[in-house]
């Protein structure tokens, strides 16, 4: 039996090839946290990257960790690929994070606190306060914290109130009898979510960029006693309740989905608790108290050494002008071919034009739906939304068409998760201004990232294209790494309108020419292409596949890649977040490499590369290899057909997979490590190699 016969016995269904979602979910945001420890990034954005982490950790927990304490009381004895029950991952899960969240303050008190001090940018502890910072704090105090500072004292009369999510508290210990003679022993004081978490101290004429800043949990601890007049505070304590924030819509059972979102979104703040941090100088009683109070035991319990709100600290940023701190400024260009021609419709026709974003201006995609909007040719614009930030020009442009007499529809995602608040406005501006607004199809999130744009050009009506890996949100444009196509090839833009048109109206599923679509192709044809591969490596052609993907969870995909490795096809991936895939298993994933980019960009692209014998094909998409975004999403997947720009996405992947400074390379166990390089190797950063040449 030769060795391609051994491999093919190989159950791949086997839980031992499966890393965990959530525990690879937990190993992306130490590489974040990593970041906050590198003394190559500049100090500021240090602090920041800590801030990432944190707020990823409570995204983590209010959406992830949610669903599944959901799934250990729904089925207990379900499992996944990597055959692990819902408690067993809650377990591991535990202590993950609350290594992650000992190291996260590690990083703050031990690291980032003392460099920003020889900078001069200081937190001043309530004991360090000198006589004068201590009047003009308590002076603060009382004309900005007291007027709305509101303590419940807990009695028969006054229960427990109901905690926001992810809101500062504070349970104050009391001895005493107030006018009424009354004292549980207990107080809640909630801090509205409006207050500022640090203070900036007054430091006129210490020049050279000082900054002393309190936070404010110190201002409140210092001056609690004067909300208890004629009481005595015994101790003081921060404490924080995260809650699920996943919400569920019955497709089935709604009349109105955007009611059904209003009506959910209402109670998001009141979820069902699933972590709980409480300062670390808590005495245990009242950890105790706390505890049964929320229904949480304590492996959900985290006791911090610092804020109970670490991601706060990014308000720093905009508080001090030092750009010796920061990352340099970056300016993204324009494409030559762009900034020469006025007319971007012109532009489109000599050519197909790529994007590549931040790198990369996103103001043609602003200026293309602007023209569309104000040029007397173009009678119709289609769009899809699914995040595209407040006051977005694109809105604007959008409107400006549809009072202009232009027919426009508009596709918004109305359950773009934590943008549903946002969305919802969006869809009600649009609609005042006659812009035809739907909610794609019930059942799928609208992921797709496409802007069709319809022209009358002599005798015959063309279709313009804007295709995304990434949404129409110019701030996240300067941020994210993202792809877009400008294309007037006419089989593509009659798939986009397809597409279209299956989201605002009814019928079958019609065939399409060029683009793969979710729920319906675009998970069947990727698994071909990745077929097509294991052919050609087996009859000893050129056989090779690069993927770069924000995550890879889906079983069959990551059995597919298996199965091409075992054939001898070399698979590349580059997968900024969550990897299920365990790549180097002998007789597995041999000829597998995965490694994660973590640099001032967040990698956003999804590019799916084949070498197919020397015929190269490249797709780009706006789905990641998720269950979801294979099978409960509308996704598109399109072509990059001019080997010009395939061959310049092929060289940008290259250069991510030669990246040696900020890459981390999976090992089978599930860990990642940082590459590291020889004192002779050359550097190479990708994003900077970017930044640098266009």
């Amino acid at each position: 039996m030769d060795i391609t016969e051994k491999e093919s016995q190989i159950d791949l269904q086997k839980p031992e090839f499966y890393i965990n979602r959530e525990l690879s979910l937990l190993e992306f945001n130490k590489r974040v946290l990593a970041q906050a420890k590198d003394e190559k990034v500049p100090l500021l954005e240090r602090l920041n990257y800590l801030c990432i982490s944190c707020s990823n950790l409570d995204e983590f927990y209010e959406v992830r960790v949610a669903s599944v304490i959901q799934m250990a009381v729904i089925d207990p004895k379900a499992v996944g690929p990597d055959g692990l029950t819902p408690g067993e991952q809650l377990e591991l899960i535990s202590i993950h994070a609350h290594q992650l969240v000992d190291e996260q303050y590690k990083v703050l008190n031990e690291i980032l606190i003392p460099k920003l001090a020889t900078e001069n940018i200081r937190f001043i502890r309530r004991k360090e306060w000198t006589e004068a910072e201590h009047k003009w704090l308590e002076a603060y105090f009382n004309d900005e914290l007291l007027p709305i500072l509101t303590p419940v004292g807990l009695d028969s009369a006054h229960p427990f109130p109901r905690i926001l999510n992810k809101s500062l508290n504070f349970i104050i210990a009391l001895t005493g009898k107030d006018a009424f003679g009354r004292n549980s022993g207990r107080a809640i004081l909630q801090a509205p979510r409006a207050l500022p978490r640090i203070i900036q101290l007054p430091t006129a004429g210490t020049g050279n960029g000082s900054a002393k800043f309190v936070f404010l949990s110190s201002i409140i601890h210092a001056f609690v006693d004067q909300l208890f007049n004629g009481m005595s505070v015994k101790g003081c304590y921060q404490f924080r309740v995260t809650r699920n924030s996943d919400f569920f819509v019955d497709d089935d059972a709604i009349d109105d989905l955007l009611l059904a979102v209003e009506g959910e979104l209402a109670m998001r703040n009141y979820g069902d608790e699933v972590r709980l941090e409480i300062d670390a100088n808590c005495p245990d009683e009242t950890v105790t108290f706390l505890l049964n109070r929320f229904e949480m035991t304590r492996d959900r319990l985290f006791l911090v050494n610092g804020p109970v709100n670490l991601s706060r600290l990014q308000e720093i940023n905009d508080l001090i002008g030092r750009p010796d701190l920061k990352f340099p400024p970056f300016k993204p260009v324009v494409p030559q071919q762009l900034e020469r021609s006025k007319d971007i419709f012109a532009a489109i026709r000599r050519h197909d034009i790529l994007l590549h974003h931040p790198f990369e201006s996103f103001s043609p995609v602003v200026e293309f739906i602007r023209q569309a909007a104000v040029s007397p040719e173009v009678l119709a614009i289609k769009q899809t939304l699914y995040r595209t930030g407040s006051d977005s020009p694109i809105v604007t442009a959008l409107i400006k068409a549809a009072k202009a007499g232009k027919v426009v529809t508009v596709v918004i995602e109305l359950r773009a998760r934590f943008d549903e608040k946002a969305n919802i406005g969006l869809a009600a501006k649009l609609q005042e201004a006659a812009v035809h607004v739907v909610y794609g199809v019930v059942g799928y999130k609208t992921h797709a990232k496409m802007c069709l744009v319809l022209r009358r050009e002599g005798k015959q009506l063309r279709n313009y294209v804007h295709l995304g890996t990434g949404n129409y949100h110019p701030k996240t444009a300067q941020i994210y790494t993202d792809y877009g196509l400008f294309s007037c090839d006419k089989e593509l833009g009659e798939d986009v309108r397809r597409v279209f048109a299956q989201l605002t109206s009814l019928g079958k599923v019609t065939r399409l020419n060029k683009l793969l679509q979710s729920p319906f192709t675009l998970h069947s044809g990727l698994i071909e292409k990745i077929e097509r591969e294991i052919r050609h490596a087996k009859s000893g052609k050129p056989a090779k596949i690069i993927i770069q993907v924000n995550a890879v969870v889906e079983e069959q995909s990551i059995q597919a890649l298996y199965r091409a490795s075992q054939a001898g096809v070399q698979v590349k991936l580059l997968v900024r977040g969550v990897c299920c895939l365990k790549p180097g298993v002998p007789g597995v994933s041999e000829n597998i490499e995965v490694r994660s980019i973590i640099g001032r960009f967040l990698e956003h692209a999804r590019v799916y590369a084949f070498e197919n014998d020397g015929n190269r094909e490249v797709y780009a998409s706006s789905a990641d290899l998720m269950n979801r975004n294979m099978f409960r999403r509308v996704e598109i997947c399109f072509p990059i057909e001019s080997k010009r720009l395939q061959l310049r996405i092929l060289q940008n992947l290259n250069l991510y997979l030669k990246d040696n400074t900020q890459a981390w390379l999976l090992q089978s166990d599930g860990s990642y490590q940082r590459l590291q390089t020889a004192e002779t190797e050359e550097l190479i950063q990708a994003q900077a190699v970017l930044m640098h040449d266009l």
